[in-house]
Order: structure tokens, then C-alpha cells, then sequence
């Protein structure tokens, strides 16, 4: 072995009035390879002990920024900061609902609808901590050869079901006096990574419901117009991040939490400062799109570039009216679960300690804890 000539058991000639080096005894050596062990044994456990945490997202001009987050070296950052570890998984849009339904993610993106029936259905109680931004016209409805409302029964329509998609057209359908003939609807349920091919490819197909980016490769058809989207309903498609509230209630699950939410708002700063352009088009990659179409798809997203708007939001009159609508819409399609027999056994409730339903039922939680400490730089 070699041995460093630093070692304070060594004492190496480099003068004529020193002496050779002097041997190490048995003793010397094992005390110098239990304390190396020691300390790797000790390195090795804490690095193994640091609470890890995954963050599921999909295609959205709201979400990808995840992509960025994780790319550019923000979230490890922020994650160092709180000793934690955090990874992020991009999924398609219902596999993500799937995998944070069955607890094989953490934390995942979705909207509010979803955060609200797809846990409760699963009796997996969710709190939202970061409200990133709501459609302002990303979600639409689609037809194609002038079909109007009064056209669609009968008619076929791919959408995502059980997601925003299918409130999208409820809503558009109840505000436009025809309630009653969705369900003469043709429905097709499909899959987010397949309706654009599908829709263009099969011109039998009326309509489709859908979501930037697929909402701007749709609409350069020939024929297409877009019938309804989410600037007519503001507010009511919001765009989260969600914890498993049984994780917030662990230590290292705030630090969590505290970790994404400072590293999300540093990471907002930066898509609205200066060198914006350069940071979206690292974005856009994150969906393999361009710079002028991630922008084109921001103009009709209300972002929450700010901690403080978010939380202002979260803290409103107007977020609670909104989510009495989507949770009315939940109960009535049968989206919260079987056993649910009122609109109320599965309830919400509000960072100002407000409960939509009942007390004990609660499934959805809005907390603006997080954010606001963002605002106040207190992460």
C-alpha cells in the first residue's frame, strides 16, 4: 500500500537532520483502517437515507417547464437545500393519474378536476401546493365541415374522458342551451399521445376536445375551426402541482414540498425575465417544439409567474365558486367513485379553512402555505 506522505505516522527525510521514516506498527495500521471504514460505512448510509421523491408531468405548455427544471439544475439546487432528492418522469397524461393514484409517484401535474376525482376515487387524499396556471383558451373544442352545436348528436368526438377534456365539452354544451342532447354525443375515449394523428387522419371523426399543442396542429386543417375553448369558461381548468397529502405530513415531505416550490418560482422568474427566450426554447424541447409555437401556446395560458399571484388566487372567493362547478360535474358523470353517494361525501377544503362537503370526507386540499413563503422569500 501506498502510503500519503502526509500521514502524521510518516516522517519523510527532506533535510540532512531528519531521520528515516519510521515503521508502522499493527496497531497503528488498524486503527488507520477502521477509521477509513468508519467513515465510508458513514458517507454511504447518509447518502442512502436521503428521502427521495418523484415528480410525474406530461405535455402541457404548464408542465413542461419541468423538463427545464430538471434540465438546467434548479431543482438539484433546491433539493440540496432541503436534503432531499427529487426526480421527475414525464408520462403520458392519464398513465401519470395512474401511477400517482397507485402511489408509485409522489407529486404529479394535473388539473384540478383530476386532482379532485381521480385520488378520490381511490380513497387517496391530494393537496395541491402550487397553482400554476389555468387555460385561457388552450382546451377547445374542434370541428371540422361547419358543424355547429346543434349538429353533434350523433356525431363522433375524440377526447381524453374522465379529464378536462369531457368537462370542456359538458360546459360548452350547458352553456350553449344543449344540455340535454350530450349524451346523443358519440364520445371516443383517446389517448393524448395519439388524438391529433387520429383526428387528421380520419376525416369521419366530427370533432375532438383537446389540448395545446394538439389544439394548434388540429386547427391548421383544412376545415377545422375551433368551436368552444377555455377563454369562454377562466378560472375553471387550473393547472397544478399535487402532493399525496400523506406525504406532507411527513418532515422530509415538507422539505418536500418547500424544495419544488422555491425551485418552481425561481424557474418562473427566469420564463418571464430578460432572457426569456433563451429559457423557453429550452422548455420547448422538453416537447420536442419551437420556441414561436411554446410561446404561441403561453398566449392563451394564464400563468402564474409570480408566488404571489398564485397565492392571491389560491386564497380567493373566486377559486372555491369555480371548483363548486367542476366538483358538481365530478358527482354527476359517477367520477367519485362507486360508493359515492352525494356530492358532498367527497369534499374539499380551502387555505381559509372553508369545507365544500363534509368535514370528514375531505379528498382535496388547497394550501397556499408554500407559495406564500415563496412571496415572502422565506424558502
Amino acid at each position: 500500500m501506498r502510503i500519503p506522505p502526509h500521514d502524521p505516522q510518516v516522517r519523510m527525510r527532506n533535510n540532512e537532520s531528519q531521520s528515516a521514516a519510521l515503521p508502522l506498527t499493527s496497531t497503528t495500521w488498524t486503527t488507520m483502517l477502521r477509521t477509513t471504514l468508519i467513515a465510508f460505512l458513514l458517507a454511504s448510509a447518509a447518502y442512502a437515507e436521503t428521502p427521495s421523491f418523484t415528480v410525474g408531468w406530461s405535455i402541457y405548455a404548464g408542465w413542461t417547464p419541468y423538463h427545464y427544471l430538471m434540465k438546467s439544475g434548479i431543482l438539484r439546487k433546491w433539493a440540496d437545500k432541503y436534503q432531499v432528492a427529487i426526480k421527475v418522469k414525464r408520462f403520458d397524461y392519464a398513465p401519470s393519474l395512474d401511477a400517482f393514484v397507485a402511489k408509485n409517484i409522489d407529486a404529479c401535474t394535473m388539473t384540478n378536476m383530476e386532482a379532485l376525482d381521480m385520488p378520490a376515487a381511490s380513497g387517496v387524499p391530494t393537496t395541491a401546493i402550487i397553482i400554476g396556471d389555468y387555460s385561457n383558451g388552450n382546451d377547445a373544442l374542434l370541428v371540422r365541415n361547419g358543424v355547429q352545436f346543434k349538429d353533434l348528436a350523433g356525431k363522433k368526438v375524440l377526447l381524453v374522458q374522465k379529464t378536462v377534456s369531457e368537462y370542456l365539452f359538458d360546459r360548452a354544451m350547458t352553456i350553449n342551451g344543449l344540455r340535454d342532447q350530450i349524451k346523443r354525443v358519440r364520445l371516443i375515449n383517446t389517448s393524448d399521445a395519439d388524438i391529433a394523428s387520429a383526428y387528421i387522419s380520419d376525416t369521419s371523426v366530427t370533432g375532438t376536445v383537446t389540448w395545446k399543442p394538439m389544439v394548434s396542429q388540429i386547427g391548421k386543417q383544412k376545415g377545422v375551426v375551433n368551436l368552444f375553448n377555455s377563454s369562454q369558461i377562466p378560472g375553471e381548468i387550473l393547472d397544478l402541482t399535487v402532493v399525496r397529502t400523506d406525504v406532507l405530513a411527513r418532515p422530509e415531505g415538507q422539505r418536500f414540498a418547500k424544495a419544488l416550490t422555491g425551485a418552481w418560482y425561481e424557474m418562473m422568474a427566469q420564463m418571464s425575465g430578460p432572457n426569456a427566450d433563451k429559457v423557453l426554447t429550452a422548455i420547448a424541447e422538453g416537447s420536442s417544439d419551437t420556441l414561436a409555437s411554446y410561446k404561441e401556446q403561453l398566449s392563451t395560458t394564464k400563468m402564474f409567474y409570480t408566488a404571489q399571484s398564485a397565492a392571491q388566487f389560491g386564497a380567493s372567493p373566486e377559486l372555491q365558486q369555480k371548483m363548486a362547478l367542476v366538483r358538481q360535474f365530478c358527482y354527476e358523470h359517477g367520477l367519485l367513485g362507486a360508493n359515492t353517494k352525494s356530492v358532498d361525501d367527497v369534499a374539499i377544503q380551502y387555505p381559509d379553512g372553508k369545507v365544500q362537503g363534509k368535514p370528514d370526507k375531505v379528498r382535496l386540499r388547497f394550501t397556499v402555505e408554500y407559495m406564500q413563503a415563496a412571496a415572502q422569500g422565506k424558502l
